[in-house]
């Protein structure tokens, strides 16, 4: 064995790219393979020709083994999560670092005076809280982490919820869905499997998408190294072996899942509270979460509101005033409520700015111990809010922060009382089991 592989080296000249490169064939001293016949008995000791291809074999496998190797199996895709949330985690320590030193040019206020202690988010997934700054990171985690249980829906998942641009994913599912379709009207044509990587349209509308190539992994197709006519080096393939009748029914039900998907988002975290009976209920001290301002810009705003009682003193026109609160309301992204009921007790929660009525209706429907009955809400100045409008609370000037009236539906508990039932505790026990008293 020693022997032959002296022989290959006596007939290859190699050389030595330095630790790490890969070794490579010198081809201007390379002797000719084929030997004729009358220096046959004198060039006895030099390797066949079958010798020779198996050397080239063997070097082949040394050169592949330094070649980058293409991810394909779950074990790799893990690998792939576990170093993607490796960079994730880095870079929201470096983005909490730096919120934490700007945030530092902007007063705090003491944590223990806020009406509530931040914004916070439930992860649909995995049913955590998590803060604003954490909200993304932990969705990417718990998307990756599907993967074990089902690869289709994590991909499509990752299609949806890692690409912001709504026409770029809208491209790529159209272009793997063709793939699907050609793939299951010519189930045997085989150049409907295969997808040249440096292809100009994958490049661009399909490999440009998060989670694309993952979900093509998941529907079967590998990584191959392919030759291609007319070029000395092999390109990237994605190759799908020959279907089954039944794994094309199959593939037809997964592309119909993509072309349903649906971004993950954090839920908000309404942060349900209640209250005892407090003078101090119009009172607000918001975390920075609920603005949608930079350190400087808060800076500025909390300048501006000295100025605001010298500005309401000036004469303005309707539309100017309009006008200069449409701006106010854009500085919001949350708003926080509170509703004083007719006991006293206040309940409170957590909203988007650009939530609806209707969402605030529920919100405070789903806490009453009687839901079912009518009730009204009454903004500050007496305006009374309809449940069935489809207006944002920030059009309602119920932003950043309002303490906004209960009332029952008189008519309703005249026919209670009439009846001689006794009004039961207005707010769920299990909220009542929490009550706070206001600081």
């Amino acid at each position: 064995m020693k022997k032959f592989f002296d022989d290959i080296k006596k007939d290859m000249k190699f050389k030595s790219a330095g630790p790490g490169k890969k070794l490579t064939e010198d081809t201007s001293s390379k002797p000719d393979v084929v030997q004729s016949s009358s220096n046959a008995k004198h060039n006895r000791n030099v390797p066949s020709e079958g010798a020779q291809r198996a050397g080239a074999a063997a070097l082949a496998r040394i050169e592949q083994q330094h070649r980058p190797k293409v991810h394909t199996s779950q074990d790799a895709i893990r690998n792939q999560v576990k170093r993607e949330l490796e960079a994730e985690a880095a870079s929201l320590a470096e983005k909490e670092k730096a919120a934490a030193a700007e945030g530092s040019k902007v007063p705090v206020k003491d944590p223990a005076c806020l009406s509530v202690s931040g914004v916070y988010f439930t992860c649909p997934l995995t049913g955590a809280t998590l803060t604003k700054s954490e909200r993304e990171v932990r969705i990417k985690e718990a998307i990756f982490m599907r993967f074990e249980e089902d690869a289709i829906e994590a991909s499509v998942m990752m299609i949806y919820t890692f690409n912001k641009d709504r026409d770029k994913v809208k491209a790529a599912v159209d272009i793997i869905s063709k793939y699907v379709d050609n793939i299951c009207k010519n189930p045997t044509e085989e150049k409907y499997r295969k997808i040249k990587l440096s292809n100009k349209v994958f490049q661009e509308k399909v490999r440009s998408v998060e989670g694309s190539r993952e979900f093509l992994q998941a529907l079967g197709f590998t990584s191959v190294m392919m030759p291609v006519e007319g070029q000395e080096e092999e390109e990237e393939f994605l190759v799908l072996p020959e279907q089954s009748p039944d794994a094309l029914e199959l593939m037809k039900e997964r592309r119909d899942r993509l072309q349903r998907g649906e971004p993950v988002r954090a839920q908000l975290d309404r942060q349900p509270q209640a209250f005892r009976p407090s003078p101090n209920a119009q009172r607000f001290e918001l975390p920075p979460e609920f603005y949608n301002l930079t350190a400087d810009e808060l800076k500025k705003e909390q300048q501006q509101r000295s100025d605001l009682v010298e500005k309401n003193a000036m004469l303005r026109t309707k539309a100017m005033r309009e006008r200069e609160e449409q701006r106010e309301r854009r500085k919001y992204n949350y708003t926080l409520l509170r509703i004083r009921l007719p006991d006293g007790n206040l309940l409170q929660g957590t909203f988007y700015a650009w939530d609806r009525l209707p969402v605030l209706f529920g919100f405070v429907r789903e806490s009453l111990v009687d839901g079912w009955q009518p009730f009204e809400l009454i903004a500050p100045g007496g305006q009374k809010l309809q449940e069935d409008e489809e207006v944002a609370l920030a059009e309602c000037n119920l932003v950043p922060a309002a303490l906004l009236t209960f009332a029952w539906d008189a008519a309703v508990q005249a026919d209670i009382a009439a009846a001689g039932r006794k009004s039961p505790a207005i707010l769920k026990p299990e909220l009542l089991e929490t009550i706070r008293t206001l600081s």
